[in-house]
């Protein structure tokens, strides 16, 4: 069996169209590889077993978050995105740990397997990064414009965005693959541009992602020093460090090979670290949500929202930040006031 990658043109002659220069990030799928040095097939295989084991794991963490927030509690803004990142990772994960066991014991047709391991492996990695650079972004501005954030605030925006984020990838990958079955002799040049459509919407929202997190960096770092941060900036803080450690490492993997043709890493070890970072999301809320100081056991449900900050904001999507009062006081009041040395 040949092996499937990731950025490769999918076609019936089993991708022999697509030249050198295109992305390749994997070409050693197979399980007796003629030009692999043993030490290092080994060091493979073992890669590859762990990323099954971290995908696996991940999946259930995720599973919870999603029965959590989808049925347990009360949806508030924030929340909709996180629900909406954990089935963003529970899809990745999913279709990981699916296709690659499917790979191994069925018997599917390899341009099928493929074309689902491209389209649904991307489109589920680009939602997350869409999703995860939403979040940043409203934390952002619920920081630097706290009464504007809290006044003209659509209510169902979350919705909205979470929506939009879903359907552009699914657009885009939808009509990647239709591309080959409607027009198979001009399908490589559609290729190419779709893919550098792909490149650019990556840079596009990492360099939101990154400025949007230094603000909120920059911010909680200035607040720390008069009272403890709230959980949830530390949570998306948490969250977005994960995916530059881990996360990003495979969107850039894959711009490098489209541009150069040079692989940066293997794919093996690029899989491995987004595994952890579709993974480990639900153990940061947990770990966050977590009171250590008690004894007793807390249900999953109240340990999350607490990570989540809806136990300070009843609702409010986790903004902490204290809102300006005005007060309209008389002159006798305010005569009262200063005579008591109040300010």
């Amino acid at each position: 069996l040949e092996p499937p990658t990731m950025a490769e043109s999918p076609t019936p002659e089993h991708l022999e169209s697509v030249r050198d220069t295109t992305v390749q990030p994997t070409t050693h799928w197979s399980l007796d590889p003629p030009a692999e040095a043993p030490g290092e097939f080994i060091l493979r295989y073992w890669i590859e077993i762990l990323s099954l084991v971290i995908a696996l794991v991940g999946l259930g963490g995720n599973s919870i978050v999603l029965l959590l927030l989808g049925f347990r509690t009360r949806r508030s803004p924030f929340s909709v995105y996180i629900l909406n990142l954990a089935a963003a990772n529970s899809l990745f994960l999913g279709s990981y740990f699916s296709l690659y066991l499917w790979r191994i014991v069925g018997d599917l047709n390899r341009f099928v397997l493929v074309l689902l391991w491209f389209c649904i492996l991307n489109m589920s990695y680009c939602v997350g990064l869409s999703l995860l650079a939403a979040i940043s972004t409203e934390r952002c501005l619920s920081v630097l414009f706290p009464l504007w954030y809290r006044c003209h605030r659509p209510k169902h925006r979350s919705v909205v965005v979470c929506a939009i984020l879903w359907a552009l990838p699914g657009l885009f990958w939808g009509v990647f693959g239709a591309l080959y079955f409607l027009n198979k002799n001009h399908f490589y040049d559609c290729y190419l541009v779709l893919s550098f459509v792909q490149f650019i919407w990556f840079l596009l929202l990492t360099s939101v992602l990154g400025v949007s997190s230094l603000t909120l960096v920059l911010r909680v770092q200035c607040s720390s020093q008069r009272r403890r941060p709230p959980r949830l900036y530390l949570l998306v803080l948490l969250s977005v460090l994960l995916f530059l450690l881990c996360g990003l490492p495979w969107g850039i993997a894959d711009a490098v090979r489209y541009f150069s043709g040079f692989g940066l890493m293997s794919y093996e070890i690029s899989s491995l670290l987004a595994c952890v970072n579709s993974g480990a999301n639900p153990f940061i809320y947990f770990f966050l949500g977590s009171q250590w100081r008690r004894r007793g056991r807390e249900p999953l449900r109240v340990v999350l929202q607490r990570a989540l900050g809806e136990e300070q904001v009843g609702g409010d999507g986790g903004g902490t930040l204290p809102t300006p009062r005005l007060r309209m006081n008389n002159p006798e009041d305010e005569n009262k006031m200063l005579r008591q040395g109040s300010p």
